[in-house]
């Protein structure tokens, strides 16, 4: 199994703290910033999930001097075209690093957020780059996701409906490569911890991994019941040979051992809605976050591994709305949120 992760306290039974920011839309895309600077904790980045083209992304922060609920507050609202599929903060967090946001839908695109004066607390968001391979047709394929690769900062990969997925070089803003990745639409795609593995999942029901120092072939390393289209695809960054992934309509969470291709790990099997997204703990490897369609957030140990079906979470939290996605911060790891109908709620897990 797992192993258990020490002086972690998940549901440990402090006292409820949650926060909620009301949205004039519907909430879907979410993250958390990876700063670890003051004025950069509580912030996070929503998008809108509305069905036109003009959409928009929000940067939200925590009032510092204030406890009560009303203390999330929009520093920033931008114009985004199409629904983001996904967002993503910068993982370079180093002082005096660009602070970046980037987002995809039609195309990948990079935005420098500044803030502006302490006194306002607001920040200035301006466009650094539209990142599009295809020069030669005016249709673009949509980006279903994407990942920042933690190791090399300067590296994003993206997954489209065409099949393909593409690693990015941001310094330069060109294409480092692109694959055929899946044999349909590529639905996500995450690094393992490190700058040269990868995998995703897709349409044809796969998990595929691949090395960026051998692109000739790639592993299969579990393929869905019916070969069920799989939609997400989560890296355990604590535990890197651990993978979690759910597919389209499914009340289960599965848990892929990289080293026992083929057969889940485990199950996790404590929702009674579709399960929407799902999130590791970044600060211990046995702890795993489902959300779904039953208004469930759902906390799991799973250093009792492995035991092939789970369905007793060590922590719930019932939402007022179906969960659409999920976040851990990792840059306070005792913070998870969740986005439902137009609200963004932080719970202090």
């Amino acid at each position: 199994g797992i192993p258990a992760a020490e002086g972690v306290n998940v549901g440990s039974g402090q006292r409820k703290e949650i926060y909620t920011y009301q949205a004039p839309w519907t909430v879907f895309s979410m993250a958390w910033s990876r700063r670890q600077d003051p004025s950069s904790q509580f912030r996070l980045a929503i998008g809108s999930y509305v069905e036109q083209y003009s959409n928009a992304v929000a940067i939200i922060k925590k009032n510092s001097s204030s406890d009560d609920q009303g203390s999330l507050y929009k520093a920033a609202e931008f114009d985004h075209p199409y629904p983001c599929t996904k967002l993503m903060w910068s993982p370079d967090v180093r002082i005096g690093a660009p602070d970046l946001l980037a987002t995809t839908g039609d195309y990948l695109r990079v935005w420098s957020v500044h803030d502006d004066d302490a006194s306002r607390g607001t920040c200035t968001v301006k466009k650094q780059a539209l990142l599009n391979n295809n020069k030669t047709s005016e249709y673009c394929a949509p980006l279903t996701s994407f990942d920042w690769n933690d190791a090399d900062p300067n590296m994003i990969g993206t997954s489209s409906i065409d099949t393909t997925c593409t690693i990015w070089d941001l310094t330069t803003q060109t294409a480092r490569t692109q694959l055929i990745a899946h044999d349909r639409e590529v639905f996500d795609l995450a690094f393992a911890r490190g700058k040269d593995v990868f995998a995703s999942v897709g349409a044809d029901g796969s998990v595929r991994m691949f090395d960026l120092r051998s692109l000739a072939h790639c592993t299969i390393i579990y393929e869905s019941p019916d070969l069920e289209p799989l939609l997400r695809l989560e890296w355990n960054k604590q535990d890197p040979n651990y993978l979690a992934t759910f597919s389209a309509e499914s009340r289960r969470t599965t848990i892929l051992d990289i080293r026992v291709p083929s057969v889940p790990v485990a199950e996790l099997s404590g929702h009674l809605g579709t399960v929407n997204a799902t999130a590791w703990a970044p600060h211990s490897p046995c702890h795993i976050c489902t959300a779904g369609d039953d208004s469930q957030a759902l906390i799991w140990d799973l250093a009792a591994m492995p035991k092939r079906s789970v369905d007793d979470p060590i922590l719930a939290y019932s939402a007022d709305g179906e969960i659409n996605n999920l976040q851990w911060s990792a840059s306070q790891p005792d913070w998870v949120s969740i986005a439902f109908r137009d609200k963004m709620q932080i719970l202090r897990v």
